[in-house]
């Protein structure tokens, strides 16, 4: 069965901003959360973690690139970001991350 977020996480109401996402148990430090962010030539796509993490200048994600290249594939060059926790994240709590595709 498809989920669009990994079991430990669920989107509700911020008080950031609009709809955040939300720990639903602890998430240690250091996991990987899966990928936030895809980029096909200059497309930028958003995965429901990469459109509904909020952002923070004390945030407690990161992303972390990795240029894929498959020369079987259609598109052979693209790039991908991973969400990954900065430290252990509580219950209840919203996880945010300092934006840099954007302009705050």
């Amino acid at each position: 069965m498809y989920r669009p977020l990994p079991s430990s996480l669920t989107i509700k109401p911020s008080k950031v901003n609009g709809l955040g996402l939300f720990a639903t148990e602890k998430i240690e430090r250091g996991i990987n959360l899966g990928i936030c962010h895809l980029q096909v030539g200059k497309e930028l796509f958003r995965t429901p973690l990469g459109g509904f993490i909020n952002h923070s200048d004390n945030s407690n994600c990161t992303k972390s690139m990795a240029r894929i290249v498959d020369e079987l594939a259609i598109t052979k060059d693209y790039k991908i970001w991973r969400l990954f926790t900065l430290n252990d994240i509580k219950p209840g709590e919203e996880l945010t991350l300092a934006y840099t595709f954007y302009k705050i």
